[in-house]
C-alpha cells in the first residue's frame, strides 16, 4: 500500500494494546479511509459495517447481520433498538479481543443522533473494562469533530485517539507513477493533488497531456465531473460554492475580490467559505510570520485537482468540447507551466519541510509559507515565493520557485535579493533558488560568490 505506512502502524499499535481503544478517524472523501482500514482488515479478525446513506432501520437491520453472522455464524432476525445490538456485542466479548470498525459513521448516527448516547451508555458501563478496538469513521470532517469529538458530544472524552487521513504529499504521489520522468511526476502531482483515488485514474504508460484527454475531458470520465459530483453530495447550494471556488482558482484570493468577482454579499460568501474551509477545499493563509488575524488574509485551494477543474474545465466545457479532446489536451498543456507556478510553490515548500525533519537546514523552521506586503526598500508591495524563519525570526531562507522552460535569469535572482531587504538588515538570511530549467550561467557565478543555494527538481527528490 503506497503512502499510509504511518496510519496501518498507528492502527496496529493501538490494536496491539490489551484495553478499551476508541479512535475516530476522519478526513475528506475520496482521501483513502476505507482502503486503510480495508488493509488493517486483511490481518485481523474484524467486524467492519459500512453505514449506508438510508433509514435507521435498515442501517440497524444491515448491522444486526453483520455482528450476528461474526459472533454466532448465522444471522436470526434484526434487533428491534441499536441498544439490543450493543449490548449483544457486550455480551459476545466478555473474553476475546474484538475490533468494531463502523465506516461512514455519519449515516447512521446522523439519521438518529441518539445512537451516539447509546454509544456512550455502552461504553461507560461495559467496553471500557473490555478488550474492544473501536474505530469510528467518517468523511463528514466537521460532524467527526464536533458531534463526535466535540465538547457538547455525548461521546466527549471517549476517544483514546484520532486520525485525520491528509492527501498524499509529491513524493508519495510520485510513487504511483514509477515511469515518469521527475518533471512528468511534480506536473501529475500539480494536476491531480495528493487524493489517491484521483493519482490512480492516470497511468504513467500515457502521456500527462495524454491522460488530461482521456482521463479528465472524455465525457464519462471518472474525473470529468468529479468536483461537481462530490460538491452536490456534501453542500447545498453547489452554484454558490462553484462560483467561489471558480473564483479563488483564477486568483481572486481575498475575501473582498471573491465577493466583487461572483456579485454576492461579503458576508454571505464568508460564511459559505467558512464550510468549504470545514471540508478542506479551502483554507486561509496569512502571509509567513504574521498572526492569523493579520488582515492580509487570503483564501487559496488546498486540493490541486480543484483547482486544476475550476481553472480549466469549469468554465470552458462547452467550448472544449467543441474543440475536441484531444485539442483541448494540447491548449491546456500549452498553459501547464503557468498554471503549475502555484502548485510548485507547495512541492518547494513540503521539499523544505521534509528537509528540516531531517535537521538538513540551518535552523527547525517556526513559520513557513509565502509572504507578501510593503516593501521599504522598493516602496511598493513585494512578495516571496516561500519564506522560512526560525521562532525568534532571526534568520530566515528566502526561496524563489520557478517552473518555466528556460534557465532561470538573472532578473530573478536580483527581485529575491531586493525583496528580501523588506526584512532587517540584522536577519541572517540564506538565499535558495529552486528552478525546472536550471540557471544561467551569470547565476551560477553569482551564486557561488555570494553562498546562494541553486537546487533543481533533481533535489526534490533526494
Amino acid at each position: 500500500m503506497i503512502g499510509r505506512e504511518k496510519e496501518l502502524e498507528q492502527l496496529e499499535r493501538l490494536c496491539a494494546r490489551d484495553r478499551f481503544e476508541f479512535l475516530v478517524m476522519y478526513g475528506r472523501r475520496r482521501v483513502g479511509k476505507t482502503t486503510i482500514l480495508q488493509e488493517f482488515s486483511n490481518s485481523h479478525n474484524v467486524i467492519f459495517y459500512s453505514a449506508q446513506e438510508k433509514n435507521d432501520s435498515l442501517n440497524l437491520q444491515d448491522f444486526s447481520k453483520m455482528i450476528q453472522q461474526h459472533f454466532d455464524g448465522q444471522w436470526v432476525a434484526p434487533f428491534l433498538s441499536w441498544e439490543d445490538a450493543f449490548s449483544y456485542v457486550t455480551r459476545k466479548t466478555a473474553d476475546q479481543k474484538t475490533i468494531l470498525i463502523i465506516d461512514e459513521f455519519p449515516f447512521m448516527a446522523g439519521p438518529n443522533p441518539s445512537i451516539k448516547s447509546m454509544l456512550q451508555h455502552e461504553i461507560d458501563h461495559h467496553w471500557k473494562d473490555r478488550n474492544i478496538f473501536l474505530i469510528l469513521c467518517g468523511s463528514s470532517v466537521s460532524f467527526m469533530i464536533n458531534d463526535i469529538m466535540g465538547y457538547e458530544s455525548p461521546l466527549y472524552g471517549r476517544t483514546t485517539a484520532s486520525m485525520e487521513v491528509l492527501p498524499f504529499d509529491y513524493l508519495d504521489a510520485a510513487r504511483f507513477f514509477p515511469n515518469y520522468s521527475m518533471e512528468e511526476k511534480l506536473m501529475a502531482y500539480g494536476v491531480l493533488g495528493g487524493i489517491p483515488r484521483y493519482l490512480n485514474a492516470f497511468s504513467d504508460e500515457y502521456s500527462i497531456q495524454e491522460n488530461i484527454e482521456t482521463e479528465i475531458l472524455k465525457n464519462g470520465a471518472f474525473l470529468n465531473d468529479e468536483p461537481m459530483m462530490l460538491l452536490r453530495m456534501e453542500l447545498r447550494e453547489p452554484s454558490v460554492y462553484n462560483s467561489i471556488l471558480e473564483a479563488i482558482a483564477r486568483g481572486y484570493n481575498k475575501i473582498t475580490e471573491i465577493a466583487d468577482c461572483i456579485h454576492e454579499d461579503r458576508g454571505k460568501c464568508s460564511k459559505y467559505i467558512t464550510t468549504l474551509q470545514t471540508i478542506r477545499l479551502v483554507e486561509k493563509r496569512v502571509p509567513c510570520g504574521e498572526p492569523e488575524t493579520s488582515k492580509k488574509s487570503i483564501y487559496v485551494l488546498t486540493d490541486h485537482f480543484y483547482r486544476f477543474w475550476y481553472h480549466f474545465i469549469f468554465s470552458n466545457k462547452s467550448y472544449y468540447e467543441m474543440l475536441g479532446e484531444a485539442d483541448a489536451a494540447k491548449e491546456i498543456m500549452n498553459d501547464i507551466s503557468e498554471f503549475m507556478g502555484l502548485a510548485f510553490e507547495e512541492i518547494c515548500k513540503q521539499y523544505l519541510i521534509h528537509q528540516a525533519k531531517q535537521k538538513k537546514l540551518s535552523f527547525v523552521p517556526a513559520y513557513i509559507g509565502k509572504w507578501w506586503g510593503n516593501n521599504p526598500a522598493i516602496r511598493a508591495q513585494d512578495d516571496i515565493d516561500l519564506l522560512a524563519l526560525n521562532k525568534k525570526k532571526t534568520e530566515g531562507i528566502f526561496c524563489e520557485c520557478k517552473f518555466t522552460n528556460k534557465p532561470m535569469p538573472m532578473e530573478e535572482y536580483e527581485d529575491l535579493l531586493l525583496a528580501a531587504k523588506a526584512f532587517p538588515e540584522t536577519m541572517k538570511k540564506q538565499l535558495m533558488f529552486i528552478s525546472k530549467s536550471g540557471y544561467v550561467d551569470s547565476v551560477k557565478r553569482r551564486a557561488e560568490e555570494e553562498g546562494a543555494l541553486l537546487l533543481t527538481i533533481q533535489d526534490l527528490f533526494i
